[in-house]
């Protein structure tokens, strides 16, 4: 039988309360939420970054270059290709969109790496939100990682020539002194936490005021055709919408805040987070991209269509798995006389 997921009592003010009261509880414990989750999102953001960074000063972080070097060429993607990547993967989505405009790739190749690093990317930190928000880190990495691979083997049919090596201009292998670098990660994570505050808890705010009003079942009504195509609950259409449009770390706050409320199945978590690990942050990304020359549909419809594939085929997964494992059924898929 299919769980109900009721708002918990807790989540907005009683409706007895009057209209000005209800809003202002919704917007402070909004605030407050908000807040929590900047803090708990920063304690993280804050060593990794550092890590990396000075890792990246070191060389330590290209020691794995060599190693993705040649499963460049398995997605048809020449040997420079690997730094962008492997940048994208560890460190930061927005540094590997520097490399990919400085290292002179092909407009093929810039089409190919902008779908890979749309889809994987920034791993450490989004992994760890993911893990806390319902689904496995490890396995949600794992997913992204391969679907990324397959989704630009795919693409590379139709370009041409994406596999050609390029030159790797001095710049890029230059190493900046180590007070530049400390530098530049202070102003640029300064930059970033002030971003997410501005976004989370304006965000949560506005979580809190759906609930308290009961606009959330609104919503899930009106998406609901749409998380059918996406092969989504309709209970989960205002953490999709916020981890979508906003991106997983933006939307950090209110997917763990609501991903840990009980409210949701984990199966309904599970397919959440894969359409969200596949596909998030289509107006930023995006955006980003169409000001190098990459044009919308590269970085909007091969993740969306690989997102909704991969729920799809997850499901079916969970469907053959349950049919394999029900009670009287036969490795040969019959049921045995007498049980049926």
């Amino acid at each position: 039988m299919r769980r109900e997921h009721p708002e918990p009592a807790s989540s907005g003010a009683p409706a007895t309360e009057p209209r000005d009261a209800r809003l202002k509880t919704g917007i402070v414990r909004g605030i407050g939420k908000g807040v929590h989750g900047f803090l708990w999102i920063a304690k993280i953001l804050l060593p990794v970054s550092l890590a990396v960074a000075l890792l990246d000063w070191t060389g330590w972080l290209y020691l794995l270059d060599p190693v993705f070097r040649p499963v460049m060429g398995l997605i048809n993607l020449p040997p420079q290709a690997a730094l962008p990547v492997l940048t994208a993967l560890l460190s930061s989505f927005y540094a590997a969109f520097a490399m990919m405009l400085v290292i002179p790739f092909t407009a093929p190749q810039l089409i190919m790496l902008a779908i890979f690093i749309t889809i994987a990317h920034m791993f450490i930190i989004e992994g760890t939100i993911q893990h806390k928000a319902g689904i496995s880190g490890p396995a949600i990495v794992t997913l992204r990682l391969v679907t990324a691979c397959l989704t630009v083997i795919i693409v590379s049919w139709f370009l041409d020539d994406t596999s050609a090596p390029v030159v790797m201009p001095h710049s890029v292998t230059t190493r900046a002194a180590i007070d530049a670098v400390l530098s530049a990660w202070a102003l640029s994570t300064l930059k970033l936490l002030l971003k997410m505050l501005l976004i989370m808890v304006p965000v949560m705010a506005l979580l809190e005021l759906m609930k308290t009003f009961g606009w959330t079942e609104r919503i899930a009504h009106v998406f609901r055709p749409l998380m059918t195509v996406l092969g989504l609950s309709p209970n989960v259409a205002a953490i999709w919408v916020a981890g979508t449009f906003f991106g997983i770390i933006y939307g950090s706050a209110l997917i763990v805040e609501e991903s840990t409320s009980g409210r949701y199945t984990p199966d309904e978590l599970k397919r959440l987070h894969i359409a969200l690990g596949l596909n998030h942050s289509i107006v930023e990304d995006p955006a980003l991209f169409l000001a190098a020359g990459i044009g919308l549909f590269w970085t909007v419809v091969p993740r969306f269509v690989a997102s909704i594939a991969a729920v799809h085929l997850y499901r079916l997964c969970c469907r053959l798995r349950h049919r394999l494992r029900a009670p009287g059924v036969t490795a040969a898929g019959r049921a045995r006389p007498g049980l049926r």
